[in-house]
């Protein structure tokens, strides 16, 4: 092991903070948030764009249909990578045999879940009624050899914080398969334009991936070093298993009642809380679950640096996502045309569970760097066993009652996750909640001023001109509101930026 190069970064020696060493870690964390804002702002804004493009030549069921076979291959998903790549992360001594275990393994159960895929095409047809959903889930079964060979490589990347390399695999992997996506779309291949583009999305990120790692498995595989990834990855896989259940359980019901094109509505705003969601919080979270797990033996540090992340967020999140409610048919109609009209109610319903997504992202950062991730595996039970109930409730009366559903859920045990990370890194209430009094003030404002200009724009100037103007004036509004409330923010942000690029230039 000490001889192998590709292992020199991958920290396997067992990790002590000292003053120089933390030091190291803010600037990796800072370039880390730069480059992974390139992955994945620079990855979503490609897929949006490609997205909203497909909406305009697809129909709603061509969306469905996709969104029915995502379904039964999410499922599978969740129990492939089995938690070895968070477990790869998280773990302070990290040896050659445990990256070779958790490469042949995933690659065979990637093999082994590809062949159930495959045979069970016929049945997940049947449930939903839709015939020509088999063909749809065979070919979408080759995603599970993909994530086979991808699993490891991007967990090794993920711990040495190597995000310049994971924001090109997957910037390139975005831009390839919806080229392919567009073009058969456009020669009218319909539905099979959108499985066309997630197995070329996934064959070249695997290329791509293996390309700018230096890594390579060995032919070796150890019960031993099993054991030990298999003893954390197990809770993570039930995490999954339960995340499965707690965002696609509103899918499954919707599809199964209502059909393929009502699904496809709801897919569509769903898509945008997604992406919204992942482009306001997985970037900074996507390095906080490393650097948080190095700093789990000095919780007074990681106590400040939580509290740092879920201000910025909130910063991003409130107006973002508030924004969107009170814009949504402006906005749908400018995106997706007139035809997709019945998603703004879905979408200024989700819009609020966007603001839980994004802050709570950070607590499973904390919970599982702590070590404990059974105790995100029983909140994960609790979510998704209440999520189930209500869905099952509320599709009767449509999508929009379905998207309801899941915010009063997310609000009611919203509760849970606070007493999580106060446990684990004390963290207080009252500072916690006082992160956002300047988010949400400003947000209001700008509320107030958008619905002002919508009472006297609509009718007067086009949905284009109406949804430039509010956004001009929202965020106008919203930064003066911030400013005068906490004149420190900007300081505080300006200091950020130079500590980023100082930090990259050094590098």
């Amino acid at each position: 092991m000490e001889n192998n190069p590709a292992l020199s970064n991958l920290n396997v020696r067992r990790l002590q903070p000292n003053e120089s060493s933390l030091m190291g870690l803010k600037q990796k964390a800072l370039k880390g948030v730069l480059w992974s804002g390139a992955q994945i702002w620079g990855g979503r804004v490609v897929s949006l764009i490609i997205f909203v493009i497909l909406s305009r030549l697809l129909t709603p069921e061509a969306f469905g249909l996709v969104a029915m076979a995502s379904v039964s291959i999410s499922l599978i998903q969740t129990l492939q990578d089995q938690g070895f790549g968070d477990a790869i992360i998280q773990r302070k001594d990290l040896e050659q045999e445990h990256l070779d275990t958790a490469f042949w393994t995933n690659l065979l159960t990637g093999g082994l879940f590809a062949l159930v895929g495959f045979g069970c095409a016929k049945f997940i047809a049947g449930f939903f009624h839709q015939p020509q959903l088999a063909p749809i889930v065979r070919w979408l079964s080759l995603v599970f050899i993909l994530g086979g060979l991808s699993s490891t490589q991007q967990a090794i990347l993920r711990r040495r914080l190597a995000f310049k390399e994971l924001a090109m695999r997957s910037i390139f992997a975005v831009i390839t398969g919806g080229v392919v996506g567009l073009v058969l779309a456009f020669f009218g291949f319909g539905v099979w334009s959108l499985v066309a583009q997630n197995l070329v999305s996934g064959f070249v990120g695997v290329l791509v991936l293996w390309s700018v790692s230096h890594w390579r498995p060995s032919f070796h595989f150890s019960k031993k070093h099993f054991r030990h990834l298999f003893s954390f990855g197990c809770n993570i896989t039930g995490i999954n298993l339960l995340n499965f259940l707690n965002r696609r359980t509103d899918d499954l019901l919707i599809g199964y009642f209502l059909g393929p094109t009502m699904l496809g509505f709801y897919t569509v705003a769903y898509k945008l809380l997604v992406v919204m969601t992942e482009m306001l919080s997985s970037v900074t979270n996507t390095v906080a679950f490393p650097a948080f797990s190095r700093l789990q033996n000095d919780p007074e540090r990681m106590r400040r640096a939580f509290y740092q992340v879920i201000h910025y967020t909130g910063l991003i999140s409130f107006p973002a996502f508030i924004g969107v409610a009170l814009v949504a048919p402006e906005l749908i109609v400018t995106l997706f045309g007139p035809q997709w009209t019945l998603s703004i109610a879905v979408m200024r319903v989700l819009a609020f569970i966007g603001i839980l997504h994004s802050i709570f992202y950070f607590h499973n950062s904390v919970v599982i760097a702590f070590g404990k991730p059974s105790w995100r595996l029983g909140n994960s039970l609790l979510n998704a066993v209440a999520n189930v109930f209500a869905f099952a409730l509320a599709v009767r009366w449509g999508i929009v009652a379905v998207a309801a559903a899941y915010v009063i859920r997310g609000y009611l045990l919203s509760p849970v996750e606070l007493w999580m990370v106060h446990k684990l890194a004390m963290v207080k209430i009252k500072p916690y909640l006082k992160q956002f009094i300047a988010p949400l003030a400003g947000s209001l404002a700008m509320a107030i001023v958008i619905i002002g200009s919508k009472l006297l724009w609509t009718g007067a100037l086009t949905v284009q001109l109406q949804l430039l103007g509010h956004m001009l004036l929202g965020c106008i509004t919203y930064l003066f509101t911030v400013q005068l409330l906490d004149p420190t923010i900007r300081p505080q942000l300006l200091k950020l930026f130079r500590t980023s690029v100082v930090s990259e230039s050094v590098d």
